[in-house]
């Protein structure tokens, strides 16, 4: 079977922040910023239309054709089910920030593996699971992917069935932030800078954080400054990005839980109330780098694809999957 030309889907995606100080590759939360993808399958080729983050009159131009990330994604799906991929009309809407530690590449992935996953409705069955294990591949790790996939807080890790995850809700008295910087960050050379070993004392240390952040996330906020220190990833990665981590340290000391966002060189903050999240702001919004401060909630919807009937293509959006 082959999938019908000019079918039509619509995908939503969040941002993601993962690691979140201890959980390295493990933890990740979704975001109230989203990437939105329209798909429609036509006779051949690629194209791909930017509006938005990666636009092709922007600084981080995203290509065009099918090397893009997200068409390589939807042609990864096709290959994975054995199904031959029609062409590919996309329409990308973009308000992630790219390079930034908010899970752009991630986002864009799961953008495409959820538009083959409605492309291929009826045709073939794509589940949840494997739009997880899809994801991963193509990313390297779920950290972020998950998240984006389901929503929430999750925990991810890999076994011998391949990736997993774990959702949960966070506590309602959590709020967040983000402060973006207008400097980029390579997350190949963010990770690059691990080593390839560390302390014992440091991995029994980040052990009994990372636990305790999650008990601190979903039921006791006030643990949230504790529950965020880490020794196995952010001091490496901090002659890397000075600025990240003179922010990150200058928070901390006035008792705000800000861990770098991601790869970075975004920083997030774990409020745990509204009146401590402004205070945050502040303190991000009176450095001289130019940084953002970004008031942002929790998506705990996850991505999302809808099918657009034929007799609404041009309501983008409209119907559901």
């Amino acid at each position: 079977m082959t999938v019908p030309l000019g079918r039509r889907v619509h995908v939503r995606v969040p941002a993601t922040s993962a690691n979140l100080g201890p959980g390295f590759d493990t933890l990740g939360l979704a975001l109230n910023v989203h990437d939105e993808l329209d798909v429609e399958a036509t006779a051949s080729g690629v194209t791909v239309e930017v509006a938005g983050i990666g636009a092709a009159d922007t600084e981080h131009a995203v290509p065009t054709d099918e090397t893009n990330l997200v068409a390589r994604a939807i042609l990864h799906v096709f290959d994975r089910v054995g199904v031959e991929a029609p062409g590919l009309a996309l329409t990308a809407t973009n308000s992630i920030p790219h390079g930034r530690g908010m899970g752009s590449s991630g986002a864009a992935i799961v953008s495409g593996v959820l538009a083959a996953k409605g492309l291929l409705e009826g045709i073939v069955e794509v589940t949840d699971d494997d739009v997880l294990r899809y994801a991963t591949e193509l990313e390297g790790h779920p950290d972020n992917v998950a998240p984006a996939i389901f929503g929430g807080l999750t925990i991810a890790w890999v076994d011998q069935s391949g990736p997993r995850h774990k959702q949960l809700a966070v506590h309602r008295g959590v709020s967040l932030l983000v402060a973006v910087p207008e400097a980029t960050m390579s997350t190949k050379l963010a990770r690059s800078l691990q080593p390839e070993a560390v302390p014992h004392a440091d991995a029994v240390f980040n052990l009994s954080r990372s636990a305790l952040l999650v008990a601190a996330l979903t039921q006791s906020p006030e643990l949230l400054l504790d529950a965020t220190e880490d020794r196995l990833h952010q001091s490496y990665r901090a002659s890397a990005m000075p600025q990240t981590s003179e922010l990150v340290e200058q928070l901390r000391a006035a008792g705000h839980a800000a861990v770098v966002s991601g790869a970075g060189p975004s920083v997030l903050v774990l409020a745990a109330d509204p009146a401590a999240r402004l205070e945050a702001a502040t303190i991000v919004e009176n450095r001289p780098e130019g940084w953002t401060a970004r008031l942002l909630a929790v998506d705990i919807r996850g991505g999302t694809v809808e099918r657009i009937p034929t007799s609404a293509a041009a309501q983008p959006g409209s119907g559901s999957f």
